[in-house]
């Protein structure tokens, strides 16, 4: 990935009203406290991560939810296995801790996606994901930007999944 490409990647967001802040690995459990609103939930970002992985661990994000926690949850925090620079997006892999429950349920969702995770395109990313697809059933989530309908007339945000996104890299 070149700098060109988390440049890209990160003016998608912008444009899709996602936040977007980059972070060291040594900072990253004081910046995820400073997203998060109470109650928080998330995913260990092993589960998307090999080693190193950041870690939850010293924050007050619960992981491992019970289904009575998430319902009460209002921030849930999970890994991205991929960015796609070109439309914002990012591909979240259904994990054995629910990740897709985590994003989904909540008003802010913050996805964690490492900036050599981040592609130029979708044709690469459908490439990179294809093994992983094939294992989990062909399962995942392609999350672009906070949730929103205009079915009813006006635009509606959190429909149907968060009002409000921020991605980490």
């Amino acid at each position: 990935m070149t700098t060109s490409t988390a440049s890209r990647f990160e003016a998608a967001l912008e444009a899709l009203d996602v936040t977007v802040s980059r972070v060291e690995s040594d900072a990253f459990q004081t910046h995820v406290e400073e997203l998060v609103e109470p109650h928080a939930v998330g995913v260990a970002l092993e589960e998307t991560f090999e080693d190193p992985a950041p870690s939850l661990d010293g924050t007050s994000v619960e992981v491992d939810p019970t289904p009575a926690t998430l319902q009460t949850a209002t921030t849930g925090v999970t890994g991205a296995s991929l960015g796609v620079a070109d439309y914002g997006s990012v591909v979240l892999s259904v994990t054995d801790g629910a990740s897709e429950l985590v994003s989904l349920f909540v008003d802010r969702h913050v996805a964690v996606v490492r900036e050599s995770d981040i592609v130029a395109d979708m044709e690469t990313a459908i490439d990179a994901v294809a093994d992983e697809f094939g294992r989990a059933g062909g399962s995942a989530i392609l999350a672009t930007g906070p949730s929103a309908t205009a079915d009813m007339g006006a635009l509606v945000k959190g429909a149907h999944g968060p009002r409000e996104v921020h991605v980490s890299c």
